[in-house]
C-alpha cells in the first residue's frame, strides 16, 4: 500500500481563553492518500478550520504527530514550514485573497516568486494554470473586473501553479451564489479526476456530496469517517464496514465449528 500524503496521529490543539483551556482538537488520527477527495464538515466551533490550518502548516499541533508527504512537521523551523507550504500545499479561501492592484496573471504568478526560476518560466506556469481553469483570456484583468466565480477560479489557478501535493479549500464556495457554486464544484470534480488530492472544509451537505470521503467533526473530535462505494454511490461509514467485517468473521467461525 502507498504511503499516505497526510498522516495524523492523536493530534491535539488547545487555546487559553479568558483563563480557561479550550480544546480545539482532541486526539485526531487520520490518513489521507494521494488523489482522495475529502470533505471536512461540522458545526461552527467543531474544529474543522483548526484541522485544515494544521494540515496546511498554517498552525502547529500541541500534541501528537503530523507527517506531510513524509515530512515531520513538528520538528520544522518556521522557514522550513514556509517552504513546505509553498511546495506541498495549495490554498483556496472563501474570500479569494487576491491582490487588488495586480492582474490575474500576476496574482497567479505570486507563489512562484519564492521559487528559483526565471520570470519567463513563472509566466509560462501561470498561463498554463489559467488555461486549466478557463480564464486564459482574462489574464490581464484586475480582480475587480471579474465576477465572484471568476475570482475564485483565479484563486484555484494560484493554488495549482506550484503543483502541490494537496489542495485545501476553506469554505471555497461560501461567498458564491448557487449557480456559481455548482460551476466551481464541477471544476473541483474535474481536478480530482485529473489526479489531485483535494480537501474541502464546508458546512454545506451539497458540497460534501461531491466528495468521495466525508470527515465529520464535533467538539474538536473526529466522530465519523465515511466513504462512498463509488463516485455516485451511497456513503458507507467506517463503522458499518467494521460491523460487516465482524459479522463475516462470526459466520466463518460458525462454519468451522
Amino acid at each position: 500500500m502507498t504511503v499516505p500524503v497526510i498522516q495524523l496521529q492523536q493530534v491535539g490543539k488547545q487555546y487559553e481563553m479568558a483563563g480557561e483551556t479550550f480544546h480545539a482538537l482532541s486526539d485526531v488520527s487520520l490518513d489521507i492518500h494521494a488523489n482522495e477527495y475529502v470533505a471536512i464538515i461540522g458545526p461552527s466551533g467543531s474544529g474543522k478550520s483548526t484541522l485544515l490550518n494544521i494540515l496546511g502548516c498554517l498552525d502547529t499541533a500541541d500534541s501528537g504527530s503530523y507527517l506531510l508527504s513524509g515530512n515531520a512537521v513538528a520538528s520544522m523551523a518556521e522557514n522550513q514550514l514556509a517552504t513546505l507550504r509553498n511546495q506541498q500545499v495549495g490554498f483556496i479561501f472563501q474570500s479569494f485573497n487576491l491582490l487588488p492592484r495586480h492582474s490575474v496573471l500576476q496574482n497567479v504568478m505570486q507563489p512562484l516568486v519564492y521559487r528559483l526560476m526565471s520570470a519567463a518560466e513563472r509566466e509560462r506556469r501561470a498561463l498554463a494554470a489559467l488555461q486549466r481553469v478557463g480564464l486564459f483570456e482574462k489574464k490581464h484583468h484586475l480582480p475587480n473586473q471579474l465576477s465572484g466565480g471568476q475570482r475564485q477560479r483565479v484563486a484555484i489557478a494560484r493554488a495549482l501553479v506550484t503543483e502541490p501535493a494537496i489542495l485545501l479549500g476553506d469554505e471555497p464556495t461560501g461567498n458564491l451564489d448557487s449557480k456559481t457554486t455548482a460551476d466551481i464544484m464541477q471544476l473541483f470534480d474535474e481536478l480530482h479526476r485529473q489526479g489531485h488530492t483535494i480537501i474541502l472544509v464546508t458546512h454545506e451537505q451539497e458540497i460534501a456530496d461531491h466528495c468521495q470521503r466525508v470527515l465529520r467533526m464535533v467538539d474538536g473530535r473526529l466522530v465519523a469517517d465515511q466513504r462512498k462505494q463509488s463516485h455516485a454511490g451511497v456513503l458507507e461509514s467506517a463503522e458499518q464496514s467494521m460491523l460487516q467485517h465482524t459479522n463475516n468473521l462470526a459466520s466463518a467461525t460458525r462454519l468451522l465449528v
